[in-house]
C-alpha cells in the first residue's frame, strides 16, 4: 500500500504535473466565471515553474543531501558492492535490449570501476521495476549486459530484481546476501539519495560503507537566476523535492530513525 500511495501522491505533487493541474483548475474556474480562482491557479503554476526552472532553488535543495555523506577513503579490502538501481533507461532497454544510461548512470560506471579494483568482491545489483504507470526493464535485468561488457564476470553478479523502492532495496538485498560480521560492503548510489539509502540499509541490519556518486551540484551554489539551463534546473528541483518528501515519509512511517540521517547514526 505504501508503494502505491507514494507513487500516486508523487504523480500529483511533482512540480511540472502540479503546475499543469493548477493551470487546468484555473481554466475550469475561468469557464464557470470564477476569475479570481482562475487567476490564482495561473499565478501559482507560473511561480512553481519559474522557481523550478529559472532559479537555483533545486541545486540549493540538493546540496545538503549530497554533502551529508562524504566519500570515505577506499577500504583495503571489500567483500561486496551493492549498487542501487536508477541508472538505466528502462523503457528503451526493454525494447532495444541494450544498456542505455540515464543521468544516474554514474552508479553503474562506478560499480564497474570498483569491481575491477576489487576483483574478488561480489557485485549486487538491486532494482526491479519501480514505475507505477510506465513499462520498463528493471536495472537488475539490464545491468549484467553492461557490467559484463566492462569486464565484470557473470559469476560475480548477484541480482535482486523484486524491489520497487529503496526500502525494498534494503530488505530484499539483506535477505539475498546475508552479510557476515566483519565483512565490508560498499553501498553505491547517487549522492542526493545516500542519506535515505544508508539509513534504510542500517535499519535492515545491513552494515555498509557509503560510496556516493552521481553528484548534481558543485557545492558552491547560491541564490541566483539562470544558473543552469531550465530543463536541468527543473530536474534538480524535482529530484530534491522527491528526496526530501521521501525522507519525511520514511521517517514518519518508522522506516528510518531520523528525518535527515547522518553518518553518526
Amino acid at each position: 500500500m505504501f508503494f502505491y500511495l507514494s507513487k500516486i501522491f508523487w504523480f500529483f505533487i511533482q512540480p511540472l504535473n502540479l503546475a499543469i493541474f493548477l493551470l487546468l483548475a484555473g481554466l475550469l474556474a475561468a469557464m464557470i466565471g470564477r476569475r479570481r480562482l482562475a487567476a490564482t491557479g495561473g499565478v501559482l503554476a507560473f511561480l512553481i515553474l519559474a522557481l523550478s526552472a529559472w532559479t537555483s532553488l533545486g541545486a540549493m535543495m540538493l546540496n545538503p543531501l549530497e554533502e551529508r555523506f562524504a566519500r570515505p577513503p577506499l577500504p583495503e579490502k571489500v567483500d561486496g558492492i551493492v549498487v542501487l538501481g536508477g541508472g538505466f533507461e528502462g523503457a528503451i532497454n526493454l525494447v532495444r535490449g541494450g544498456y542505455e544510461l540515464n543521468s544516474g548512470g554514474d552508479r553503474m560506471v562506478e560499480t564497474a570501476v570498483l569491481a575491477r579494483r576489487f576483483p574478488t568482491a561480489k557485485v549486487i545489483v538491486s532494482g526491479g521495476t519501480g514505475e507505477l504507470f510506465l513499462e520498463g526493464e528493471g536495472d537488475a535485468a539490464t545491468a549484467p549486459r553492461l557490467l559484463t561488457a566492462l569486464g565484470v564476470t557473470a559469476d560475480r553478479l548477484i541480482l535482486e530484481n523484486k524491489s520497487r523502492n529503496t526500502y525494498e532495496n534494503a530488505v530484499f538485498t539483506k535477505e539475498l546476501v546475508t552479510p557476515k560480521p566483519g565483512e565490508t560492503w560498499l553501498l553505491v548510489t547517487s549522492a542526493f539519495h545516500m542519506p535515505r539509502a544508508k539509513a534504510l540499509f542500517d535499519k535492515a541490519g545491513f552494515a555498509t560503507v557509503p560510496w556516493p556518486v552521481d553528484y548534481r551540484t558543485s557545492g558552491k551554489e547560491g541564490i541566483g537566476l539562470f544558473r543552469d539551463n531550465p530543463a536541468d534546473s527543473l530536474q534538480a528541483t524535482t529530484i530534491a523535492i522527491r528526496e526530501w518528501i521521501g525522507l519525511t515519509a520514511y521517517w514518519l512511517s518508522g522506516r528510518i530513525d531520523q528525518p535527515f540521517p547522518s553518518p553518526g547514526g
